[in-house]
């Protein structure tokens, strides 16, 4: 029997049952769609956050200070101190670093005249816009000068220049952050959001004047930008070493950018799995009803098959017909449920343009070859039950 002919026998006896099959295909074509989505919204945030991550630069070594370590049957001992402005002023001289960018943030009240809002304020160095990639709207960003000694300026973010001065010119203006006056000597263009921190409501001021807002004794953080040409493991181990014989002991912490991608991207991955296994699982519905409506359609189609065996058709032959049935269900419900996904994700996009969403053609290829197996599958009982029959006793049956 060739391929066509048995194309058109199972086209036949699906058109022929054709109400089962419908109720069959929307229970598989949900499954899919539920798969589909479950492992795009999983694919989605991966790369947000793998995105997210990566708009500063890929070449980045966060340093912070304490370090956990275990004494004997003490228990863990935190040992922590202060990573100060003179660090970052060292660490800037190891060959291979571009930028060092001194952080300490926290959040307090901004006046302008009779205008107060609470924001977050960030205490960084002067290379920090180019380091953070930002663009500057107006003016300048804070000037190159001594850490301990940088004078009282202050960056507004965009939105934050709206809020406190409209439409008017702030270059020049004064500010007040939490008592402490400031003048105002740029403007940051827009950037939008940073892990859930909004980078235009945000003012930036000089490092050492943030660590006195804030009245601590040291940075929370030093961003190290370094060249592509240097390898991670050779600039950790030079940081390591230095920070180390100006401290006495390893009292920091180094995280590269490539470990936190690591650590994320193997997080992401089994949420999108697991996102695509929860889906999966909504597709043995549509199996049992595979199942069933074959077991159902065998009991029913007795005579067809005496007669498709007393023609001469073998064993394999029948058997092949039945599970075509089952892969041309499942395969039929897939393509649905995609055709539904697409649709769903289209008009996703342009309602909710903000929701991580990616749908991959792997995505689809693996979710149509489960929904053609999981038929395969649920065929296989039923198709065995028809090979079973002997001519005679099926056509004596009707």
């Amino acid at each position: 029997m060739k391929f066509m002919d048995y194309l058109r026998w199972v086209l036949w006896a699906l058109w022929m049952q054709r109400v089962r099959s419908l109720l069959t295909i929307a229970g598989f074509s949900i499954g899919i769609a539920a798969m589909v989505l479950l492992s795009s919204l999983g694919e989605g945030l991966r790369l947000f956050v793998i995105q997210e991550f990566t708009q500063f630069g890929s070449h980045i070594i966060a340093i912070t200070p304490g370090k956990t370590e275990t004494f004997g049957l003490s228990g863990i001992l935190n040992t922590t101190r202060p990573l100060s402005l003179s660090d970052a002023e060292v660490l800037a001289r190891i060959p291979g670093v571009q930028e060092v960018v001194p952080v300490v943030m926290g959040t307090a009240q901004i006046k302008v005249g009779g205008r107060g809002r609470y924001t977050d304020v960030a205490g960084v160095g002067a290379l920090a816009d180019k380091a953070w990639k930002l663009d500057i709207a107006q003016g300048s960003f804070l000037p190159d000068e001594d850490l301990y000694r940088a004078r009282a300026f202050a960056v507004l973010g965009s939105t934050l220049k709206q809020e406190l001065f409209g439409h008017s010119n702030p270059l020049g203006e004064f500010v007040h952050i939490g008592g402490n006056r400031f003048r105002v000597i740029g403007v940051i263009a827009p950037k939008g959001q940073f892990l859930g921190t909004d980078l235009d409501d945000m003012i930036y001021i000089p490092a050492n004047k943030g660590l006195q807002l804030f009245n601590r004794e040291s940075l929370m953080e030093i961003d190290i930008f370094y060249s592509p040409a240097v390898a991670t493991a050779t600039l950790s181990e030079r940081i390591r070493k230095l920070l180390i014989d100006r401290h006495g002991f390893e009292d920091f912490t180094l995280i590269t950018q490539d470990q936190m991608m690591e650590t994320m991207d193997n997080i992401l991955q089994i949420l999108k799995y697991a996102g695509g296994g929860l889906g999966a699982i909504s597709l043995l519905v549509g199996a049992v009803g595979i199942a069933t409506i074959l077991m159902i359609t065998v009991t029913e189609r007795t005579s067809e098959v005496g007669l498709l065996r007393a023609l001469g058709c073998t064993r394999s032959q029948v058997r092949n017909m039945f599970l075509g049935e089952a892969v041309l269900l499942g395969l039929i419900g897939g393509l649905v449920g995609v055709l539904i996904i697409g649709l769903l994700l289209i008009l996703l996009q342009l309602f909710l343009p903000a929701l991580p969403i990616a749908m991959k053609p792997e995505i689809v290829t693996v979710a149509l070859l489960v929904s053609m197996v999981i038929g395969l599958i649920a065929g296989v009982r039923p198709a065995l039950n028809a090979t079973a029959l002997s001519p005679i006793d099926a056509l004596r049956a009707e």
